[in-house]
């Protein structure tokens, strides 16, 4: 019988929620074991929110480069190795991921590539890849296995003719036109890119907004942006009747009863993602799911004693960030260091430009809750530091308790959003009010000023407009 190798915690997955679990139970003094099928770093770092953001930075750079004359510089013919912008990313994500199994090494976690299988409660199989045929124990077991996309149930993922954002990671050459279907944070992202390096891009979303989980005042301002840049956007539009050609894909757009017929080189699916559990449990681990989602406690803790779940794996939001904080909550509370939080409080973001950013409820929800609030909102237009940046597209809009002066929500369009959020987020869990984010001085000229702006026009302070 082969040899098995007891552990206080395995760790199944190594994206956000894997490897941070696995480090910070090494950090605990721990003997921990991460079992990866790819790489370290899982989706996120390889696949998803490190490399695109690479691409992203490429596209913002080439964006301004074309508008250098606002600011008095001269930059003409300005041009592109599109495989040398794809090869950047890869080496990005390539020189994070080692960064991770340094991590590894540094907290004296044991690393190993595989696809791990729990065989009952309290053991794991090693049951494909290079440690293949390995038995691991131990009492404690971290599912974190994330989720993969969702794709279109009529297609075949080619990587030519049709993509998910891995195959569109991975690709050398600029598509000429593409039709992304979904405009979500994956599908608004991508929009930007391709459009920023000349394709000819086409956006279409099934609900009547893009980015459907953000405010409605926010994604109307992103749509008129995108259509500027010459982005073309289609909400409430289904997409039906593909036909995939040698040289192109051919589509129908239905909206209202009428019918459009579009043609693109690429079709990029973008419709959001599903629990990856696949090969993950033997038939004798039988855990309560939810449309595919494992079902946690307040713990973390699932169905079955001793096995544990977080990140992706146990539902939305999908962001890399919380699936952090779940897992290492989880462990501080496995191993008795602290009592265990599920999130309640957390930024999103869409890292294209103009940026999205946002926190806690949207004016529809507060609304659909019957709360009394307060909006204040600051434009861009008239910061001083966004002017000077010639970034003056979007706002700051702050939601408060009408009574109390409470924050319940953020939402930001504008450049640099993704980082300003933040000390909203602060905000929100120290229960701080807009009044005491208005007296919290900001320097000046900066985009931070923005928010304290925000929170003084809730009672018809701002200053500065």
């Amino acid at each position: 019988m082969a040899e098995t190798i007891a552990y206080d915690l395995i760790v199944i997955g190594g994206g956000p929620a894997g490897y941070a679990g696995a480090i910070r139970a090494g950090q605990l003094g721990k003997k921990v074991a991460c079992i990866e099928l790819e790489r370290a770093g899982g989706t996120c770092l390889n696949w998803g929110c490190i490399p695109t953001k690479a691409l992203l930075k490429s596209a913002e750079l080439i964006q301004k480069f074309k508008k250098s004359d606002v600011f008095g510089l001269s930059a003409k013919e300005v041009t592109f190795d599109f495989a040398k912008v794809m090869s950047r990313s890869r080496g990005v994500s390539d020189q994070m991921a080692k960064g991770v199994e340094f991590l590894f090494k540094k907290n004296k976690v044991d690393y190993i590539v595989g696809t791990a299988q729990i065989t009952v409660a309290g053991m794991v199989e090693v049951v494909d890849g290079p440690a293949k045929g390995k038995f691991f124990s131990a009492k404690n077991i971290l599912l974190a296995t994330g989720c993969k996309m969702r794709r279109l149930p009529v297609l075949e993922v080619d990587g030519k003719r049709i993509m998910t954002s891995r195959e569109a990671l991975a690709a050398k050459e600029l598509p000429k036109s593409i039709v992304i279907v979904g405009a979500g944070a994956i599908g608004a992202e991508f929009a930007y890119f391709y459009n920023a390096f000349g394709a000819k891009v086409t956006l279409v979303e099934m609900l009547p907004q893009i980015l459907p989980v953000e405010d409605e005042e926010v994604a109307k301002v992103l749509q008129r942006a995108f259509e500027k840049q010459g982005i073309a956007v289609h909400t409430g539009t289904k997409c039906e009747n593909f036909q995939v050609g040698a040289d192109s894909v051919k589509l129908n757009l239905v909206k209202d009863g009428k019918t459009t017929e579009v043609e693109a080189e690429t079709i990029l699916s973008a419709i959001g993602v599903v629990p990856n559990l696949d090969g993950a449990l033997s038939p004798k681990v039988k855990l309560e799911l939810d449309r595919g989602y494992v079902k946690v406690g307040d713990d973390y803790q699932t169905s079955v004693k001793g096995i544990y779940a977080a990140g992706d794996i146990i539902g939305p939001p999908w962001l890399a960030h919380v699936a952090t904080f779940e897992a290492v909550s989880a462990v501080n509370g496995i191993f008795g260091f602290s009592t265990p939080h599920r999130v309640k409080n957390f930024p999103g973001c869409t890292y294209c430009q103009p940026q999205v950013a946002s926190t806690g409820l949207t004016e529809k929800a507060l609304k659909e809750k019957g709360i009394a609030y307060k909006v204040g909102k600051f434009p861009f237009l008239a910061s001083g530091k966004a002017v000077a940046s010639a970034e003056t597209d979007g706002f700051v809009k702050v939601l408060s308790d009408a009574k109390t002066g409470e924050i319940l929500g953020v939402h930001i369009i504008g450049g640099e959003a993704t980082e300003l959020i933040a000390e909203y987020v602060l905000g929100m869990n120290l229960e701080a009010t807009v009044e005491e984010v208005h007296h919290s001085i900001h320097a000046h000229p900066t985009l931070t000023e923005a928010l304290a702006e925000a929170a003084a026009a809730t009672t018809g302070e701002a200053i500065h407009i």
